[in-house]
């Protein structure tokens, strides 16, 4: 390796790493402000904090990769072109192809590194992640139930004033309002003077154990009249048990996609295996689908009738033959029939739309792995000959500029996949639409580079009518 080589290799790789440090300290505190209400006041240690942070890590490296490459990219080539590096390198018959070769095959080595990133640790991770967070939730169940608040657990919201014992499972002062099953509120109260958790490592339940408290329910009479009176029920116990379903804590979450969906967590090989059993799934219930539903016709039964090469009849003919009370009767089984079809494929659409989207957020992942690789390749292209053409390096201008087109990037990207997952673009073309989009902008900046050309726009088309309007109105005074 030349001299050369190894002083861009160098400067480069120096801005890189500060830049990712500098962007992934940034996302992590992103990442513990967007979690704060799962890591605040529950009880738990900094370790479990930094098994929780490290797990949720390799997820928020697609995220932040793209935008270190690009604004290393143009802080090097442009501090390279400001301090006059680049014009030497000219005069002694380097161009900026020759400068940027050494680059390429190193960003050509990342991204290869990044594809087998994507394909094995992130899904290992994202596993690790949802299941951990289950397990913070069993081994510690103090952390589902905070001090001094309503704690949105399953079908309760909880709130205790105190807790006391190892790893906080004796509570005081418990308050919990049960949530109504029509979504008008809370009809149920229960208030206890102490309580305890029960929590089994292997079991998804959180026993809730209350002592010496009282039940109140609402009761909604059936007579309308009678709902003035605003009945309700109360009980006293010694002793009320409430178990808990764990399971569904891990619902909820900063990024559907990212946290439920289990094809974040599965490789390119098991996406493909899961995608044809999707598929064959998919195809062999249309299928069924649509059997069932040429049996309920009746036309499957009618055997006797000879098509062949004889005319069939006019519709309004059909029913000459049969009487007054038979036609009737044959409309309304007819008219019964398309109704019963009718409602059945309206029943059905919403399977089969739901069936669709989950093979497309499985092609979306399976896309994704290939994208964040190519998108460093592309981010590079970028960076490296818009930093050689703004002759600006540093943390001013060139920010600016990468913010700019990661902007851009990620709201393709983003706005690409939800298209995709709602079924209204193929997979393919909503993960690969940002690349699309800025592949011809690499190509240009790249070109006009190496051709020692700037890159302006020409507003003359904008500009000249102005000018030309702004004389007739204002003619000057010779």
């Amino acid at each position: 390796m030349k001299i050369l080589d190894k002083y861009l290799l160098k400067t480069f790789l120096t801005t890189f790493t500060t830049v990712f440090v500098i962007l992934f300290f940034i996302f992590i505190l992103q990442t513990v402000w967007l979690f704060i209400s799962e890591l605040a006041g529950k009880d738990l240690d900094l370790i479990l904090i930094l098994k929780f942070l490290l797990f949720k890590m390799p997820s928020l490296v697609p995220l932040f990769l793209p935008l270190s490459i690009l604004l290393a990219s143009i802080m090097t080539f442009g501090s390279l072109s400001e301090n006059y590096e680049f014009a030497a390198m000219k005069s002694s018959g380097i161009s900026l192809k020759r400068a940027m070769r050494s680059l390429t095959i190193f960003i050509l080595l990342l991204s290869i590194v990044t594809f087998l990133f994507a394909n094995n640790v992130i899904p290992y991770a994202e596993y690790k992640f949802i299941n951990f967070r289950r397990n913070i939730a069993q081994v510690k169940p103090a952390m589902a139930i905070a001090e001094g608040q309503f704690s949105d657990v399953g079908a309760y919201n909880i709130k205790v004033e105190k807790k006391s014992g190892k790893n906080g499972t004796h509570l005081d002062q418990v308050t919990i309002h049960k949530k109504s099953q029509m979504g008008s509120g809370s009809n149920t109260v229960i208030k206890a003077k102490k309580g305890e958790l029960i929590s089994n490592e292997d079991s998804n339940i959180l026993k809730l154990v209350l002592f010496d408290g009282n039940y109140y329910e609402d009761i909604i009479p059936k007579k309308f009249e009678e709902r003035k009176n605003v009945p309700f029920a109360k009980s006293e116990f010694k002793q009320y048990v409430i178990n808990i379903d764990l399971s569904k804590l891990n619902t909820t979450d900063i990024n559907d996609e990212q946290i439920t969906n289990k094809n974040t967590m599965l490789t390119i090989g098991e996406l493909k295996y899961t995608l044809d059993s999707l598929n064959n799934n998919y195809k062999k219930d249309m299928v069924s689908y649509t059997d069932n539903i040429y049996v309920r016709t009746g036309i499957a039964n009618n055997t006797t009738q000879k098509i062949g090469k004889e005319k069939i009849p006019k519709s309004n003919k059909l029913l000459l033959n049969y009487t007054n009370s038979q036609q009737q009767q044959i409309l309304k089984v007819a008219c019964s029939t398309v109704d019963a079809s009718n409602f059945s494929i309206e029943s059905s659409q919403f399977e089969m739309e739901n069936k669709v989207k989950t093979i497309n957020d499985h092609w979306i992942a399976f896309y994704d792995k290939f994208v964040i690789a190519f998108a460093c390749f592309l981010m590079f292209f970028i960076g490296a000959p818009l930093g050689a053409i703004i002759r600006k390096g540093g943390l001013g201008l060139p920010i600016v500029f990468a913010i700019l087109i990661f902007i851009i990037f990620h709201f393709i990207n983003t706005f690409g996949k939800k298209v995709a997952g709602e079924n209204g673009i193929s997979p393919f073309l909503g993960c690969w639409m940002s690349t699309f989009v800025l592949t011809p902008l690499a190509i240009i900046l790249t070109k006009r580079a190496t051709d020692d050309k700037g890159f302006t726009i020409n507003m003359d088309f904008i500009t000249q009518p102005i000018q030309k309007l702004y004389q007739k109105i204002f003619p000057s005074e010779e």
